[in-house]
């Protein structure tokens, strides 16, 4: 046994010939921080990520990182698909955001899987288009949102309990800004009392502002 079923992903109808293929494969385990991929590498292999999750960032040219998406267990990375159908090179980079267990399915054996198995290519392009609509949702937000209404939401997403443990910086990357305007942003939320600051986490004391403010269109 592989200490891992296909089934985890929702994919009990794949055929046994395709099972088995992706039952010998192995999980690994990562730690936080550990990069998988960086620009102008190429695609080795499809990630399936079994526990955790890894994000994927893009930098532009002052050097400034915007948070392009997250993978967690059941999801895909775009990237990767691109790069395994098209033979694009990653033009981001992923990091895992916490200890992760995942699956690499092979180049080759993922084209394979893809030739011959409905219920595989299902799973891929179901995951891809999801995927792209949550760029898409991504990208709405950095040209249209307010970026008071962008942190809000930012807090709510990321909150455990009434905690966000996240650096300015990190909520910065998250939301397509820079670190000093989350930082006014947060004193100011401050000031009207729905959050404190401490160091390298948000405590949100209003949530139910927050939440009206997330919903601003402008």
């Amino acid at each position: 046994m592989s200490g891992w079923t296909p089934d985890a992903l929702g994919l009990e109808a794949l055929e046994p010939r395709a099972r088995a293929r992706l039952d010998a494969l192995h999980p690994v385990q990562l730690t936080r921080g550990t990069p998988l991929f960086h620009p102008g590498d190429s695609a080795k292999g499809f990630v399936v990520v079994l526990e955790g999750r890894v994000e994927v960032f893009l930098t532009g040219p002052t050097g400034r990182d915007i948070l392009l998406y997250a993978v967690e267990p059941g999801g895909s990375c775009v990237q990767t698909t691109l790069g395994l159908l098209g033979g694009e090179a990653y033009s981001g980079e992923a990091i895992a955001a916490s200890d992760c267990r995942l699956v690499l399915i092979p180049k080759a054996e993922f084209l394979s899987l893809m030739d011959h198995s409905a219920a595989f290519r299902g799973f891929v392009f179901t995951a891809f288009a999801v995927r792209m609509q949550g760029m898409l949702h991504v990208l709405e937000r950095v040209a249209f949102q307010r970026v008071e209404s962008r942190l809000a939401q930012a807090l709510l997403d990321r909150a455990e309990g009434d905690m966000v443990q996240a650096t300015h910086q990190e909520l910065a990357t998250a939301i397509g800004s820079a670190r000093e305007v989350v930082s006014r942003r947060l004193e100011g939320f401050g000031r009207s009392g729905w959050v404190t600051t401490e160091r390298g986490a948000v405590r949100i004391v209003d949530e139910d502002a927050l939440r009206r403010l997330a919903a601003a269109a402008e």
